[in-house]
């Protein structure tokens, strides 16, 4: 996707989504680029959009800039309990943007691969780790 067709994406197809996105040019803004009660609206920038990450409680969505074009990879987290203390695969961390108060929750995906370290037996190996919401904190 180029420029105009990943923010028509953002636009149009992410209702319902919470996320953030970072430009290129600026530091992420609380108020502009993190999304958590509403959609997500993008407006054009002097600066790109570098990364992206959404999720909707079934779908998360990340999008990365790369040289000139724009990579959206999609990963289906319905059947992942979302739980971070009932799910070690499930992990938080505090943001380091002044007074946001709410931790960003990212989903261990791992999948079972045959290795040959261990004669071609199946062990789990991580497969990627995906934006699954954002977790409020008490001040």
């Amino acid at each position: 996707m180029n420029k105009n067709e990943i923010i028509k994406y953002i636009n149009d197809e992410l209702k319902g989504y919470q996320g953030y996105i970072q430009y290129s040019n600026r530091p992420i803004d609380k108020k502009t680029d993190i999304f958590i009660k509403d959609d997500p609206k993008v407006d054009l920038q002097d600066g790109f959009i570098y990364e992206a990450y959404f999720c909707n409680g079934t779908q998360s969505i990340s999008i990365k800039q790369i040289n000139n074009s724009w990579l959206v990879s999609k990963t289906d987290i319905s059947n992942i309990n979302l739980d971070d203390k009932n799910n070690s695969d499930i992990k938080s961390y505090i943001s380091n943007i002044q007074d946001f108060n709410y931790k960003v929750k990212m989903a261990q995906i791992w999948e079972e691969k045959p290795d040959e370290l261990c004669e071609n037996m199946k062990v789990k190996k991580l497969s990627k780790v995906v934006f699954v919401g954002f977790q409020g904190v008490e001040k």
